[in-house]
């Protein structure tokens, strides 16, 4: 059968005013047109639909179970038409979101739960990367943005400082700095013994990247994969270490170590927004984006 949405709608107009006319008219469509179609609408059938009467018509069996699923397809066409505009108006869909573990524990989950919480049909596939995997999933399409460290290289993308995440040193329980209630100097540090992430963690690199220009390099007991590892050994008193003020915050209270702020200018870090083109963005990117303290830019 060749009868598209439009037929269907003049078909149930003539059905419910009770009259070609009537029904004409509440499509918008002439007399002439109107019956045209709606004898293209039988021959198409192979059947009668309507039984004309000189005060109007009225509907053979088969025109009753045309209306049946006519209603029920012009329904579903509605819910389509709402559907799809959700998705355009990004209030429907997947973003995916990739993130470090700084932002991931302490700037996001006060931020996004308030936005997600609007959105009750939108979905995000939130993944956990490095700062230098982010740049690299962005750059390579795999995520529409990231949220990264600002120290990060990320050429010839967008990044977009949102918020102060610098470093901290953080001691045993019983340090020599323990209690100390201001800011300390990296090159102090440098005779002490450290927990470090494992090797090729961009952040340890940028750690061990500033030893080497003060001529010293870490001495490193031990190295760890996750920053939960690595405060977990240091409140056990296994050495001093250095990670993102969010991270300490984070696990201060369950580990027992002390906090202390770095005085250098590299320990001052930020974390920011990266993405390749602002006008690439779906519309829900975007949103979340400027929720999070990102700016629209220009490409």
């Amino acid at each position: 059968m060749r009868m598209d949405i439009n037929d269907l709608r003049l078909f149930l107009a003539v059905v419910e005013a009770g009259s070609i006319t009537a029904g004409a008219a509440r499509a918008n469509l002439a007399l002439g047109s109107a019956s045209e179609r709606l004898r293209a609408m039988e021959d198409d059938a192979g059947m009668t639909l309507l039984r004309r009467h000189p005060r109007g018509v009225s509907l053979t069996e088969a025109g009753d179970a045309l209306a049946h699923h006519a209603r029920l397809i012009l329904r579903q066409q509605s819910l389509l038409r709402a559907e799809l505009q959700d998705f355009a108006n990004g209030a429907r869909g997947t973003l995916h979101l990739y993130a470090n573990t700084a932002a991931l524990t302490g700037f996001l989950p006060g931020r996004l739960a308030p936005w997600l919480a609007e959105r009750p049909r939108l979905r995000v596939d939130l993944k956990e990367r490095t700062s230098v995997e982010i740049v690299h999933a962005v750059r390579g399409g795999q995520a529409e943005a990231g949220i990264l460290s600002s120290a990060v290289d990320a050429g010839t993308l967008h990044l977009q400082p949102v918020a102060d995440d610098p470093l901290w040193l953080i001691v045993p329980p019983l340090h020599r700095l323990s209690g100390h209630g201001g800011g300390v100097r990296f090159e102090d540090l440098l005779g002490d013994n450290f927990v470090a992430l494992a090797d090729g963690n961009a952040l340890q690199e940028h750690i061990e990247a500033n030893a080497l220009e003060l001529g010293r390099t870490l001495s490193v007991r031990v190295r760890m994969k996750t920053f939960e590892g690595l405060c977990e050994m240091v409140g056990h008193g296994i050495g001093i270490g250095i990670v993102p003020r969010s991270i300490a915050r984070h696990y201060r209270r369950r580990f027992g170590f002390h906090a202390i702020a770095i005085e250098e200018a590299w320990a001052r870090r930020r974390l920011g927004l990266c993405f390749a083109r602002w006008s690439a963005l779906s519309r829900s990117m975007q949103s979340l984006l400027l929720h999070l303290g990102g700016t629209a830019v220009e490409d």
